[in-house]
């Protein structure tokens, strides 16, 4: 179709649309919300006034009662704290705990920060373990940090070799040296470094989460904890008693990170 002359007509410009497009960076920005938009939710119980989706609740709630969080054995409640981390950061920072993510280890877990308040309470549990509990969770996170199998393996009698540079100085009876280096895998099952196969009660997977909460400077303070272990026993100074641990509490002296287990 042509007007009056043979000029073709200039169609009119469309509303709203700009003369020229200048790609997705002028599009306006949608507002980010820290909590997912999951609709409408039922309360969990009479009173229920939280403002988290029931998923946050859940996560919040394995975090606080759980050593970690792992993505290999709770994949569903890794991927919740995951999704609403930030939500569960708030949350957590008003107790006065931190929360830490290894992402490349999909491992969880909450720690107590310490400040000076004489009004702050301290929430979570400390767990104290000894000086051969120590020991192995040392020598297992060196090993964990230079292994590459994802599931790392370990059985009884390597665990026993792992204690060779404390053999004949510091326990000279070898029955009650081998009785605690047993004491040792025990307390590093009950707190989830250690896993023991079903078929083999005698090997043990390595739990991604030691390379996770004993982190590099945790590591170097235990190091130096047993080097000064070693050296008491062979100057001959007093040998620990079969309960009292040598020295019970390490792991107290450690500040901040890794102190919580």
């Amino acid at each position: 179709m042509t007007t009056g002359t043979d000029e073709p007509a200039t169609p009119p410009p469309a509303v709203g649309v700009p003369d020229e497009y200048a790609g997705f960076d002028d599009l306006p920005a949608v507002p980010k919300t820290a909590v997912a938009d999951t609709g409408p939710r039922a309360p969990r119980f009479d009173g229920d006034v939280s403002a988290l989706p029931d998923r946050a609740c859940w996560a919040l709630q394995n975090l606080l009662t759980r050593r970690y969080v792992s993505g290999d054995r709770q994949p569903q409640l890794w991927a919740w704290v995951s999704e609403y981390q930030d939500d569960l950061r708030v949350r957590l920072s008003e107790l006065d705990l931190r929360l830490r993510i290894v992402d490349e280890l999909q491992v969880a877990f909450v720690e107590q920060v310490g400040y000076d308040s004489r009004w702050g309470r301290r929430i979570l549990k400390r767990e104290t373990i000894n000086t051969y509990d120590a020991i192995l969770a040392l020598h297992l996170a060196k090993y964990a940090r230079t292994a590459r199998d994802e599931h790392m393996l370990i059985t009884r009698e390597e665990i026993h070799e792992l204690f060779a540079g404390v053999t004949n100085t510091i326990d000279r009876d070898l029955a009650l040296f081998d009785k605690r280096i047993e004491r040792a895998i025990e307390k590093l099952d009950e707190i989830e470094f250690l896993r023991k196969q079903r078929d083999d009660p005698d090997t043990f997977v390595v739990s991604p989460a030691i390379s996770a909460v004993m982190t590099a400077s945790v590591i170097t303070d235990l190091q130096k904890q047993f080097d000064q272990f070693i050296g008491a026993g062979e100057t001959g100074d007093e040998e620990p008693g079969e309960d009292d641990g040598a020295a019970t509490d390490r792991t107290e002296d450690i500040d901040d990170e890794g102190d919580d287990w």
